[in-house]
Parts: structure tokens; C-alpha cells; sequence
């Protein structure tokens, strides 16, 4: 144990190692008076109180325990780092597109797919959207495809509630930004894992995310809960995520983290962060919970069923 983690060991450690607090007198030791004895525990009780509240706090900065290894910190610029792991089973009750249903499992980060100015632009297409709404909870989403926006409780879509507002709100730059945005995503992907970009489909739910410390007031806030987007969604084959906030600059907790036994895996967000990962079991995954500030991403989800496939938003 690191005696300077703990006051009150250090304290009493240091009594050993440096002597008795008074010096000596000839061969006859000085008894340490009682209120000066109960002062000095005092100030060791309370300097241990403080040594905790510090942990305590600078913990809360991170997030969640039990993370044993970090794929992406913050500070890293990535041209791309892939692990592959063993598929689930869970492909196996979907039909299949050969060349495209995932053969080859795993997880992907990259900074060099989106660049930082990229999304500096795309969070403020995010900004606009849910300036018109946003959760009473800690978790709101926009939708450009469906047009569902978290309002208070519920959800409305934005393009029947505000009608030619929508016009004043977002410009057509807007969306051409989130087509290329999506494409570059779509054949990063496709790249990564081998397979024929031309065999992606955008899939639903594809949406802006924006998550702060406030309390979940319905079960959509609940955000940290550990899911399989295959499971969830049975159209999803190939799950991506852009990071258009920075961990630790912009908010604290709300590490995106893979759950494996014994061993989690976890990605710091940096905006311009592109992770992505296949969609079943073998990457059950879960959201840290935002302990202050705003965390700002975008989901883009690609199935390779065209079936399930959905067209890029469009202004008119």
C-alpha cells in the first residue's frame, strides 16, 4: 500500500521511522500530553477524509471501475487500430449476404477517417437540431432520417411539428456534410472488414446523441446499460460511432467500454473519433454514465440486407 495514499498509515508509520515526536531527555522519554495526542488524530482522521474525497473526485473525472485497458486513449491520433475477435452465433438466425454478412468479427478505431473540423461542423448540425427540443432527462437524440427529437418526455418529429422552420435551421450544406460524413464512415468500415462498400446499407436507427449528468426521467435516458445492437435491432450488421466531443475536455465519465469477463476494453471519445465494430454478441458493449459536461456523438448503422435499408436525409 502507498503510505502517502493514506494519512493517518503514513502518520503513524512515520512515528516508527523518524522517532517519538519529542526528543528524548537523557534515558527518560517524555510522555506526549493527551489533548496534544487527540490533536494530532485529529488531523490524521482528517487529512485521510480529504485524501478520499480527492480520490473520490478525481475518480468521477474518469468514470467507471473495473476498466483493466484502454484501446484508444484521448491523447492518440489513430490512422487505425483493428482487433478482431471470434463471431457470435447471433448472424446465424439472420439471412445471410455473402460478401457482406460479417465472416470476420471485430472492433475498429480511427482518427484519420473524420477530421477534427469535420466534426466541429457536423456537432453544430447536432446543436441546431436539439436546440428545438431535448430530453427532461440526461439523454437526448435527433434523428435527420426519421425525424424523431427527444421533447421533454417524448419524442416529436421535427419536420411535421415545426414544418417550414426546418428551413431557417438547417441548410442544405448541412446535410450534403452528413452524406459525405456517412460515406466516409460507410467505406471505412467496409475497408476494415474486407467487404464491398456497394454491400453497406444505412440502416435504422441512425441519430445524434447528446448526454449530460442530468437525471434519466424515462427509461430512453437509461443510456448505460449494457446492450447487443443485433439483439436490440436485428436489421443492425455493422455498428459505428463519431465522436464529436472530446473525454475529459468536454465532459467526464461516458467512455464508450466492451465488455469482455475479466478484462474490459474501453475507447475515450476525441471528436473526430470514428469507432465501429460488428453488431453481435461478441461486442456486448455499454456507455459509462456522464458524470458532467456534455457528450456530444452520432450513431451510423449499416445493415447488409437492403430490405432494411434507409435513404440519406434530405432537406425538401
Amino acid at each position: 500500500m502507498d503510505l502517502a495514499s493514506n494519512p493517518l498509515l503514513f502518520w503513524q508509520d512515520s512515528q516508527c521511522a523518524f522517532g517519538p515526536a519529542y526528543p528524548e531527555q537523557g534515558t527518560k522519554s517524555v510522555r506526549v500530553p493527551r489533548d496534544v495526542r487527540k490533536k494530532w488524530l485529529r488531523v490524521a482522521v482528517l487529512g485521510s477524509c480529504t485524501a478520499l474525497a480527492a480520490c473520490l473526485f478525481w475518480g468521477s473525472l474518469g468514470g467507471d471501475d473495473g476498466i483493466t485497458e484502454v484501446l484508444a486513449h484521448r491523447s492518440e491520433i489513430l490512422p487505425g487500430r483493428f482487433i478482431e475477435v471470434p463471431c457470435s452465433e447471433d448472424y446465424d438466425s439472420h439471412r445471410r449476404f455473402e460478401g457482406c454478412s460479417p465472416r470476420k468479427c471485430g472492433r475498429g478505431i480511427s482518427d484519420a477517417v473524420i477530421t477534427r473540423d469535420e466534426a466541429r461542423r457536423i456537432r453544430s448540425i447536432a446543436e441546431k437540431g436539439l436546440s428545438l427540443g431535448g430530453s427532461d432527462g440526461g439523454a437526448s437524440i435527433l434523428d435527420l432520417h426519421s425525424g424523431a427529437l427527444s421533447v421533454g418526455k417524448h419524442f416529436v418529429n421535427l419536420y411535421r411539428y415545426f414544418g417550414d422552420k426546418i428551413q431557417t435551421i438547417f441548410s442544405e450544406e448541412d446535410f450534403q456534410l452528413y452524406r459525405d460524413v456517412r460515406q466516409k464512415v460507410q467505406l471505412a468500415i467496409a475497408q476494415a472488414f474486407g467487404i464491398s462498400a456497394s454491400s453497406l446499407h444505412l440502416t435504422k436507427p441512425t441519430f445524434f446523441s447528446r448526454i449530460n449528468s442530468t437525471e434519466a426521467r424515462t427509461a430512453h435516458d437509461e443510456y448505460w446499460h449494457a446492450h447487443v445492437d443485433k439483439v436490440t435491432y436485428g436489421s443492425f450488421d455493422y455498428t459505428s460511432l463519431l465522436y464529436l466531443s472530446d473525454y475529459l475536455d468536454d465532459f467526464g465519465g461516458g467512455r464508450f467500454v466492451f465488455m469482455e469477463e475479466g478484462a474490459n476494453k474501453t475507447v475515450e471519445p476525441r471528436a473526430g473519433r470514428v469507432s465501429f465494430f460488428t453488431s453481435g454478441s461478441e461486442n456486448l458493449h455499454r456507455v459509462e454514465k456522464v458524470h458532467w459536461g456534455t457528450r456530444y456523438a452520432i450513431t451510423i448503422a449499416f445493415t447488409c440486407n437492403p430490405d432494411h435499408g434507409i435513404s440519406d436525409p434530405t432537406l425538401t
